[in-house]
């Protein structure tokens, strides 16, 4: 089994474009890859972002450039800058109460940053946004973000995201000292298997990681792409956006195909298997539930 370790932080609009090619390595190798998260923390105050001239509105022109890899976004300023530290104690602390749950968590705050108001370091927004996930207790994880075990837990992580002097990253220049120690950028992956370390810095097109996980170990099994999306939302059942849905349908290197894979879904909606739920300016795909595939017939 390959272990794969990803740095990534809640409000990298990197780490979150690159949520496609993510989906296609969770389909082609399912659990010969062994996945950890590890949180950078980018941020601890407000004030490291508004020191670097960041402001509300250029966070939100931003987002525009990021809409030609296709993840939802709805680029409206917010409020204010926020800091990114107490999101991930919060994916930290899901990874302590629930091994496993904090890839959920994760996942709810980055489409919660990038497609509404949310601020990202005030408690009561972080504990709307995951109110929904039925894998965690939103308040008892908000409640636990300061707790010595989870302060520890974090630190650990942001010690290890900076510890990417020398690696094939910095050669690449994926790597920033925004803090002090070099660190690495979100996305890293460093994909690991009997004493070999292949280190993939910052965003890269999944070609890439196929290349270095194929390498690593040439008798992998590797799922195809299906014929239909029907198979993805069973086994992504919290939801694909479109992009994710294309990406998943490519074969081999080919360019993802959008409209074909928006057109598939429609199907499927209109068939009742399958919900379409509005997310920025894009949507989110689910399998329908009983009831709603009753209510589609």
């Amino acid at each position: 089994m390959i272990s794969a370790t990803l740095y990534s932080d809640p409000a990298c609009p990197w780490a979150y474009s690159e949520s496609p090619a993510l989906r296609v390595l969770e389909w082609r190798y399912g659990e010969q890859l062994a996945w950890r998260l590890v949180l950078i923390g980018l941020t601890e105050q407000a004030s490291q972002y508004e020191a670097r001239g960041y402001t509300p509105l250029r966070g939100s022109l931003g987002q525009l450039r990021f809409r030609r890899y296709g993840m939802p976004f709805s680029p409206a300023p917010k409020r204010r800058v926020s800091a990114t530290a107490r999101a991930c104690r919060a994916v930290v602390a899901a990874r302590l109460a629930g091994p496993g749950s904090e890839w959920a968590v994760f996942r709810a705050l980055q489409v919660a940053n990038f497609t509404t108001p949310l601020l990202l370091d005030e408690d009561s927004e972080l504990e709307a946004a995951l109110a929904g996930i039925p894998e965690v207790d939103a308040h008892e994880l908000i409640a636990a973000l300061d707790r010595p075990e989870v302060t520890e837990a974090y630190e650990r992580d942001r010690a290890e995201a900076r510890t990417a002097a020398g690696s094939a990253a910095e050669l690449q220049g994926k790597t920033a000292a925004t803090d002090g120690p070099v660190r690495f950028t979100a996305p890293s992956i460093v994909f690991e298997l009997d004493g070999s370390r292949l280190v993939a810095g910052g965003f890269q097109p999944v070609e890439a990681y196929d290349v270095l996980v194929a390498n690593l170990d040439p008798t992998l099994e590797r799922e195809p792409p299906p014929a239909t999306p029907a198979p993805l939302l069973e086994r992504f059942s919290a939801g694909l956006t479109t992009q994710e849905a294309a990406a998943l349908m490519a074969h081999g290197n080919d360019a993802p195909d959008r409209v074909r894979a928006e057109t598939a879904l429609l199907e499927l909606v209109a068939a009742g298997q399958a919900v379409r739920q509005p997310l920025g300016d894009d949507a989110l795909w689910r399998p329908a539930l009983p009831r709603e595939a009753r209510a589609a017939g």
